[in-house]
C-alpha cells in the first residue's frame, strides 16, 4: 500500500491497525470490531472504484442508524470520494434533488433503504447495496486524497427553495478534530454517543472523534434518547453529545446523579439554557458539561464553552457560546459574528453568488447576532437575517414559502418561526395570500416535500400581506398576529 497524505480517513485507519479486535461501533445491538469495520469499507470502496473504473468524486449515503450508513462513510472516503449523507426519513423529491444537485457517482443503499433507490437515483449509475456488497475483495491500494479537496458535502435549507450545498475540506475537518481531539483527550478506553442523524454535521464529531481515538461508537435509536440515563447506564457511556433540546425532552428521566460514569458532556446545534446546564450537571456530577457553538460553514463547532455554573455573561438565561477554538478569528460587524481560519469551508457547492455574499476576506458571515464581553467570551443573541433555528436545524423560511407558492391557488406566502423559546423557534406558522382549498391540505402538500420540522403547524390566509414603511412585508407584524393568538382566517376558506 503506497503512504497517502493524511485525510479524514487515516485515522480510523490507523486506529484499526492498532486496535483492530477492539469494538469501533455498537448499532442495533451488533458490536463491529475496528478491523471489520475497516474491512467492510474497503470492499465497498473497491466495489466503488471497480464499477468507475476511476476513483469516485462524491458517493451519496442513503442509509441511517445502521451498519451499513457508518460503514459506508469510511467505504465513501476509502474510494477517495466525499461522503453525501442522504436522509432516508426526507421527502423522495427532496432526496432526488440533493442526489442530481451533488453529481453523485455512486450511492450507497442498505436493506431498509434499497426499496427506494429508483425513486431517487436519477442519473447515478453506480448503486452499492451495503449489505449485499458483490465480490468481497477489499481495496488495498485507496486513490490519493487532496487535503483541499471535499471531505463530505452536507445539503441545509436554501434561500432559493432548494437545499444548498455545504462543502467540507479535508483540511477543515482535520484542524477541527485535531482541536478538539486535544481538548478531549479521548482513549480507546471510552465510549461515545452517537445522537444525530448523519445529515446533521455534529455526526462527523461523533464519528470521527471516536474512531481516531480508538473509542467505541454507540448508535442511539431516537426512542432511545428520550431515555438517556438508562442507555449512559446500560452501555457504560463516559462521553455524551447531542442537541439541547435532548436534555429538555428527557428532563424529568435524569434525576441528580443518574450518570456518573460519564466525564463529557457536550451540547451544540441550538442554544443551551442555563437551567438544562444546570440540570444536566445534576445528573451527570462527574463529567464536565461544555456549549459548542458553530454553523456548517465553519465545521461543526468554531466555539466553545465551560459551564461552570451560571456566568456572568449568560445573557436571556442562554449559556454563552464561549470564545473562538484554537487557530480561528471572530470579528463582529453591526452586531453579526463573522468567524474565520482554517475551518472555513470553501463556499457552497456549484453556487458562486451565495458564496461571494456569504464568504468575506476569509470569514464566513454566520448571520448570527452576539456581543462580545469584556471577558472575551461570546453570547448569543439570535438572528440578523430571517433565517430559523428550529429544533437545532437552520431552515431558510423562503424554502417553505416556495413550496407553499407552488400550491394551486396560493399567490403568496410568508413562513415565520413560532412560538419562539431561548432565542430559537419551535415550530412554523405560515401566512398565504389567494384561494386555497384548506389550511390541511396545505400542510399536507408542504410535508411531501419538506422534513417535518419544516411543515408549518399553523397555515392563515390573508387578504394581502401587512407591509412596513419601506413596503416590505411586515414580518414583525405577523409575528404579532401569531402571539397574539389572531391565526384564525379573517375571511373563511373556500
Amino acid at each position: 500500500m503506497t503512504p497517502e497524505t493524511r485525510s479524514l480517513r487515516t485515522g480510523v485507519l490507523a486506529s484499526a491497525a492498532i486496535h483492530p479486535n477492539a469494538p469501533a461501533l455498537v448499532v442495533r445491538g451488533q458490536t463491529i470490531t475496528y478491523e471489520a469495520l475497516a474491512l467492510r469499507a474497503r470492499v465497498l470502496a473497491a466495489a466503488i472504484v471497480r464499477a468507475l473504473g476511476r476513483p469516485a468524486s462524491r458517493v451519496g449515503i442513503f442509509a441511517a442508524r445502521s451498519e451499513v450508513a457508518y460503514v459506508g462513510t469510511l467505504g465513501a472516503l476509502c474510494s477517495g470520494a466525499a461522503f453525501v449523507p442522504l436522509n432516508p426519513k426526507h421527502p423522495i423529491e427532496r432526496t432526488r434533488s440533493m442526489a442530481r444537485r451533488a453529481e453523485l457517482d455512486a450511492i450507497i443503499v442498505d436493506q431498509d433503504t434499497a426499496p427506494q433507490l429508483d425513486a431517487i437515483a436519477g442519473e447515478v449509475r453506480v448503486l452499492i447495496h451495503g449489505d449485499q456488497p458483490g465480490e468481497h475483495v477489499p481495496l488495498t491500494d485507496y486513490p490519493a486524497v487532496d487535503p483541499d479537496s471535499l471531505a463530505y458535502l452536507l445539503f441545509t435549507s436554501g434561500t432559493t427553495g432548494e437545499p444548498k450545498g455545504v462543502g467540507i475540506t479535508h483540511r477543515n475537518a482535520l484542524h477541527y478534530l485535531d482541536v478538539m481531539g486535544a481538548r478531549y483527550a479521548l482513549t480507546p478506553n471510552d465510549r461515545c454517543s452517537q445522537t444525530f442523524d448523519q445529515t446533521f454535521d455534529l455526526s462527523v464529531h461523533d464519528l470521527f472523534m471516536t474512531w481516531n481515538a480508538g473509542a467505541c461508537l454507540y448508535a442511539m435509536a431516537p426512542i432511545e434518547m428520550l431515555a438517556p440515563a438508562r442507555f449512559v447506564n446500560a452501555h457504560g457511556l463516559t462521553a455524551w453529545f447531542s442537541v439541547p433540546s435532548a436534555a429538555v425532552l428527557a428532563r424529568e428521566r435524569i434525576p441528580p446523579g443518574s450518570m456518573p460514569g460519564l466525564r463529557w458532556s457536550l451540547f451544540c446545534g441550538e442554544p443551551l439554557t442555563n437551567e438544562t446546564a444546570e440540570r444536566w450537571q445534576a445528573a451527570a456530577p462527574n463529567s464536565t458539561v461544555e456549549n459548542l457553538y458553530g454553523p456548517t460553514e465553519l465545521t461543526i463547532a468554531c466555539f466553545a464553552y465551560r459551564w461552570g455554573g451560571l456566568a456572568p455573561e449568560s445573557l436571556n438565561g442562554i449559556v454563552p457560546i464561549g470564545r473562538p477554538l484554537t487557530g480561528l478569528t471572530a470579528r463582529v460587524v453591526d452586531e453579526e459574528l463573522w468567524v474565520g481560519g482554517p475551518q472555513t469551508s470553501p463556499g457552497y457547492w456549484r453556487d458562486p453568488k451565495q458564496t461571494q455574499e456569504k464568504f468575506v476576506d476569509g470569514y464566513y458571515k454566520t448571520g448570527d447576532r452576539v456581543v462580545e464581553h469584556p471577558s472575551g467570551v461570546y453570547s448569543y443573541l439570535g438572528r440578523v437575517d430571517h433565517q430559523l433555528k428550529i429544533l437545532g436545524f437552520r431552515v431558510e423560511p423562503a424554502e417553505i414559502e416556495g413550496v407553499l407558492r407552488q400550491q394551486p391557488g396560493v399567490t403568496g406566502a410568508v413562513a415565520i418561526g413560532y412560538p419562539v423559546a431561548q432565542a430559537q423557534a419551535l415550530g412554523v406558522v405560515a401566512f398565504v395570500t389567494g384561494t386555497i382549498e384548506s389550511r390541511d391540505a396545505l400542510r399536507r402538500a408542504a410535508a411531501t416535500v419538506l422534513p417535518a420540522y419544516m411543515v408549518p403547524n399553523t397555515i392563515v390566509r390573508l387578504d394581502q400581506f401587512p407591509l412596513n414603511a419601506n413596503g416590505k412585508v411586515d414580518r414583525a407584524e405577523l409575528l404579532r398576529l401569531a402571539a397574539a393568538g389572531e391565526t384564525r382566517d379573517p375571511i373563511p376558506v373556500p
